[in-house]
């Protein structure tokens, strides 16, 4: 029978003996998802046509922009580090695709080879860290508007603090992405409140300077990654994690060297927020 442990009680779940053929296992898992922002499917043996079929009972796959694709597949980016690699991707607290006009439903990451120790994904609950903000708090964040920005990240001009080894990220002319959002979302499936900013992709608050920005948005940075928010997938091959880009984010644990993690990576279109 399909079997679903929740993680923590703020975010995520493991689910277990599922069967992406079967219609009900479908739904138990689109709940599940609804219900705990993160998952990891354990114990699946799935080619690219299989990780591309699932995806697309979503919604629409969006074709990376600026990463490798799997060859023959390319709505699956490649999602590598060998063990000569020092810097891994995605080490910064962030959600996927936030510098869209109708951003990343969500992302998911399937496990090729995974490293005998480390590799972890870390994430965290836009939901549990707004509801953890005082009332007061909370209503001035509700009329505040943030713009993203995927041109200090993936851009010619990108800052390298932000990105991994050119080899792995490219297409830097295509990084021309800008979209305003509220800093507070209603989101589309569950209608609960999540906070809509992360420390990547977020550049300023719409009609305040970057500088006046600062320090209202490392303010959010900090409380958004209280351990009570949090929880984190330990992969395995086999393990397919699938997140909802409106309600979380995530952040790559680079602690692997000498390892190599082999994952791929398909995103799922969403919709404008509001």
């Amino acid at each position: 029978m399909l079997e679903i442990r929740p993680i923590t009680t703020a975010i995520g779940a493991e689910i277990f003996n599922a069967d992406l053929s079967r219609d009900d296992h479908i739904e138990a898992i689109r709940q599940a998802f609804i219900d705990h922002s993160v998952i990891a499917i354990r114990d699946l043996n799935l080619t690219p046509d299989d990780q591309i079929a699932f995806a697309r009972r979503w919604g629409a796959i969006n074709v990376n922009r600026f990463f490798k694709p799997v060859d023959g597949y390319p709505e699956i980016a490649t999602v590598l580090k060998e063990p000569d690699q020092k810097a891994a991707i995605g080490e910064g607290w962030h959600t996927d695709h936030s510098y869209d006009v109708e951003p990343a439903a969500c992302s998911m990451l399937y496990a090729i080879e995974t490293p005998a120790v480390g590799g972890d994904t870390a994430f965290a609950s836009m939901n549990a860290a707004y509801l953890g903000l005082s009332e007061e708090f909370r209503r001035m964040l509700g009329q505040l508007k943030a713009w993203h920005s995927s041109r200090h990240v993936f851009g010619k001009n990108a800052d390298r603090s932000y990105r991994a080894d050119t080899d792995r990220v490219g297409n830097a002319e295509a990084a021309t992405q800008d979209a305003c959002h509220p800093f507070v979302i209603t989101h589309p499936w569950s209608g609960k409140p999540c906070l809509y900013v992360n420390s990547v992709f977020t550049t300023h608050i719409d009609g305040w300077t970057a500088e006046e920005s600062e320090p209202l948005l490392q303010q959010i940075y900090t409380h958004c990654v209280k351990p009570e928010y949090t929880c984190r997938i330990r992969w395995r091959p086999g393990t397919l994690g699938m997140w909802d880009n409106r309600a979380t984010w995530h952040k790559a644990i680079n602690d692997y060297h000498g390892y190599r993690r082999l994952m791929h990576r398909i995103t799922v279109e969403g919709t404008a927020l509001c």
